[in-house]
């Protein structure tokens, strides 16, 4: 899994797989498109207005947490990304 982030358009993108042909993005709302394959397998995520959703109550931190160990990863969003 790979999440990216730009700044500039605000937009997140959490890819589980790799780009193959037929991948149709569906909208699901005005701030989310999902990226599916012909067999219904989940490609990507689209945020869009990412630092609000990402960001969430959480502030200005991205937290990744494995609920197993219990290990967790935090990520700050860049300062021009309000």
């Amino acid at each position: 899994m790979k999440v990216t982030y730009d700044a500039r358009h605000n937009v997140a993108y959490i890819r589980f797989r790799e780009a193959t042909t037929g991948i149709e993005t569906v909208r699901v709302s005005d701030e989310l498109n999902v990226d599916v394959a012909p067999d219904g397998a989940v490609y990507g995520i689209e945020l869009l207005n990412a630092n609000e959703q990402l960001a969430g109550a959480g502030g200005r931190v991205l937290s990744i947490e494995d609920t197993v160990t219990g290990k967790r990863l935090e990520v700050a969003f860049p300062e021009d990304a309000a």
